[in-house]
């Protein structure tokens, strides 16, 4: 088939990308500015093409002809934008894309949301029909993107489903795991909080599965958490990053409201400034906010099998950091 994938140098699109280019498909790629993969996807064969999700006349470009897009393009937690940004990004440009599908004949959309529009969950784990209770504005727009994806399969007779990936690692993601394997290869882990959190980590390789089986056997307007098969304390979670590169972590607990507090000191501080806080309330949110979910729904449904456990997961990503200079 001719896919189309936006967000495809980024992180998760060149998982995706790569996998259906491995699998014999013609692949258009649609991304803002050149990403860390551009290069190799395009060695790879991937059709990449510079264009913003927000440019009706660039999507419906990149969509001509194809028979499925995977909607990964995303204004994802940048601290130096205003949120009209993540408006128009997330949802407005969600709206461009199924308009472009729906006049160029696509076949199916899958549109990659996330986790957080569930927010905290406060009796894990939590489901596909858990409250929806986005903590920032950016999962707010990407359940705002959710609300135009059903509208479109509602009134408009566009095929599509959702995926909400949990926490997204592996080889090739240069930043949201990068900080805890930093901090573990120190052998000491500075825990705020008892360290009894739950968090629900997907790797890559999971993740580009669910997405290709839900585009292939989900029903119109059907939502499915993407996850792997366990989910994890953040203390275990932090003792099983160290042990993927042989470190035997200590962790030293420290309560969290001072923490708290000297985050949004930070933020107060840097926002007049226009420069990005090196600590901010998202970030220590990690350390008390609940994700824990069932991937009952995918599993029965769409036939999701995560393949890759935890362990060989952050070995292989340990192995990506040392082998691209990360660590």
């Amino acid at each position: 088939m001719k896919v189309l994938v936006t967000g495809a140098t980024g992180f998760t699109g060149n998982g995706l990308t790569r996998r259906l280019l491995a699998d014999g498909h013609e692949v258009v790629g649609l991304d803002n500015q050149k990403g860390l993969f551009w290069d190799e996807l395009s060695a790879l064969g991937a059709d990449l093409r510079i264009g913003s999700v927000t440019d009706e006349a660039a999507v419906r470009a990149a969509t001509e002809g194809c028979e499925i897009v995977h909607h990964l393009a995303a204004a994802f937690r940048q601290l130096d934008v205003p949120d009209s940004h993540y408006d128009d990004v997330n949802v407005e440009g969600t709206r461009v894309v199924c308009q472009a599908a729906l006049d160029c004949g696509v076949r199916r959309v899958m549109y990659c949301s996330t986790q957080g529009v569930h927010g905290h969950i406060e009796h894990p784990p939590g489901d596909e029909n858990s409250p929806i209770a986005p903590a920032d504005h950016y999962q707010l727009t990407k359940y705002k993107g959710e609300e135009v994806v059903q509208d479109f399969v509602a009134n408009k007779g566009l095929s599509a489903v959702i995926v909400r990936p949990t926490a997204i690692y592996g080889p090739g993601d240069p930043a949201r795991f990068l900080h805890l394997y930093k901090l573990a290869r120190r052998g000491t882990f500075h825990m705020f909080g008892r360290g009894k959190t739950f968090y629900h980590p997907v790797y890559i390789d999971n993740l580009v599965d669910c997405f290709i089986l839900a585009a292939e056997k989900g029903p119109d307007g059907r939502a499915y958490l993407a996850a792997d098969e366990e989910y994890f304390a953040i203390e275990e979670l932090v003792k099983r990053v160290g042990k993927s590169i042989n470190v035997d972590v200590k962790v030293r607990h420290w309560p969290f409201a001072p923490l708290y507090a000297a985050a949004c000191v930070c933020e107060l501080v840097c926002k007049p400034l226009k420069i990005s806080p090196p600590l901010f309330r998202r970030r220590v949110d990690w350390f008390r906010q609940v994700r824990a979910f069932s991937i009952d729904r995918a599993r029965d449904e769409l036939g999701y099998d995560p393949k890759v456990g935890i362990d060989e997961g952050l070995r292989r990503t340990g192995v990506w950091y040392k082998e691209n200079g990360y660590l």
